[in-house]
């Protein structure tokens, strides 16, 4: 259902915020004594839309939805199919599908090839450091490969060593980024990033390279001579496979991708999904497996559109009703619940909401994804076990002051039920 603008008492409340918290008391209160009564539903509906009545941001540009988790009941919704820019709320669509498509215990994987045959402690021709798009691949991974060619007895190397990026395509940005994002908000984008792009103090624009030439160093510190210089190329199909290092899981990996909201991570991970699943380590192709597993959950995607991981592109539209959908698939699927839930900010406590909702109502209640852009202001989650919910605001710009203290009260509103 929609909830039009409150009337009455309730209406002519003051916005501040000890109103508020008073106000979400009394919620509590009467949840307690009233149990799911049409009475306290309707005193939490007139709540939330109260809540969302903030200066400078248009109640024509917000979508908003407020799901009982326990009955499934829709306790608030406005605006629900608006297609709206969602900022970082575009992370949870590839959360979801990648722990859908990958499963919670994949890994990235980065290997070392060479294309030469073996002669003792040499060997012949070029070492291929192979990337398969793993965001936190570092300097202590090429470590790890150097180790493990040296625990196989190899001590030089008579070609190069060849930066192989060829599992992604090479195009460093996203579709409908600015300028401003390449190297801003994300380093460049490439099957084989090392430190993400740091190289010699700063970052490059060529990160397979960079990784190249760092691991030439890291095997002469490891006591591995390499006559060649560093270079790039593409691994051949007859290349053996030498040493293999492989990530966190990938869990782990969106723990910190959610709660930190790395663009960087989700756009890696947004290829690798094209590539695991269609054999084409791009931006399309893992946009287009991210909408086809969304329909397979039947997530509602009118007016969805998914042009890149991170929510930057300006083409990137959801509606509070998709966001929803995702965050009742995702709980509703007991392999990926504790996953995804455990991935996402926790108020006055961790990642994005560390210093956000910190008060006694909400500590530790509210788990759910920011999302901050300059036309976009997003915060969607889960208050306890017992509500969902998601709210999206957009403008040209938006004030996110007021978008945040909108969001907050919304959320404080439904952990005091």
């Amino acid at each position: 259902m929609t909830v039009s603008e409150p009337v009455g008492t309730l209406g002519r409340l003051r916005t501040n915020g000890v109103v508020w918290v008073c106000l979400a008391v009394l919620l509590g209160a009467l949840a307690l004594a009233g149990g799911a009564s049409a009475f306290s539903d309707r005193s939490l509906a007139y709540a939330l839309a109260r809540a969302l009545v903030v200066p400078d941001v248009s109640r024509a540009r917000t979508g908003a939805v407020a799901i009982d988790l326990r009955t499934g009941k829709v306790v608030y919704a406005l605006n629900p199919a608006l297609p709206l820019a969602p900022a970082s709320n575009e992370k949870l669509a590839v959360s979801y599908a990648a722990l859908r498509r990958l499963g919670p215990s994949f890994r990235f994987r980065t290997e070392v090839l060479a294309s030469g045959r073996r002669d003792g402690s040499t060997s012949r021709g070029d070492l291929y450091l192979r990337g398969g798009g793993d965001p936190t691949l570092t300097t202590y991974g090429l470590r790890t490969l150097a180790l493990s060619l040296r625990s196989e007895g190899i001590r030089n190397v008579t070609g190069a060593v060849l930066a192989d990026e060829s599992r992604f395509d090479t195009t460093r940005t996203a579709p409908g980024w600015k300028p401003s994002f390449y190297l801003n908000e994300s380093p460049p984008l490439s099957a084989l990033v090392v430190d993400r792009a740091q190289f010699l103090g700063r970052m490059t624009p060529d990160p397979a390279g960079a990784a190249a030439a760092l691991f030439v160093r890291v095997l002469g510190n490891h006591g591995i001579r390499v006559r060649g210089r560093s270079a790039w190329g593409t691994a051949p199909a007859a290349a053996a496979l030498l040493a293999t290092t492989a990530s966190q899981p990938l869990g782990e990996i969106l723990r910190f991708m959610d709660r930190q909201s790395d663009n960087f991570t989700a756009e890696m991970l947004l290829k690798t999904l094209g590539l695991e699943l269609e054999g084409k380590g791009t931006t399309a192709a893992g946009a287009a497996i991210v909408v086809r597993t969304l329909e397979q959950a039947h997530v509602p995607l009118r007016g969805v559109r998914i042009a890149d991981g991170s929510g930057l592109s300006s083409r990137d539209r959801l509606t509070a009703r998709a966001i929803a959908g995702i965050l009742r698939a995702g709980w509703d699927d007991r392999r990926i619940r504790p996953v995804l839930f455990g991935a996402l900010s926790v108020a006055g406590r961790s990642g994005t909401l560390a210093h956000r909702l910190d008060d006694p109502l909400t500590r530790g209640v509210i788990h759910a994804k920011t999302g901050t852009t300059d036309i976009a202001s997003a915060l969607s989650g889960y208050a306890g076990s017992r509500y969902l919910f998601a709210i999206v605001r957009d403008g040209d710009p938006i004030s996110t002051g007021w978008a945040h203290t909108a969001q907050d009260r919304f959320a404080t509103a439904l952990a005091a039920v």
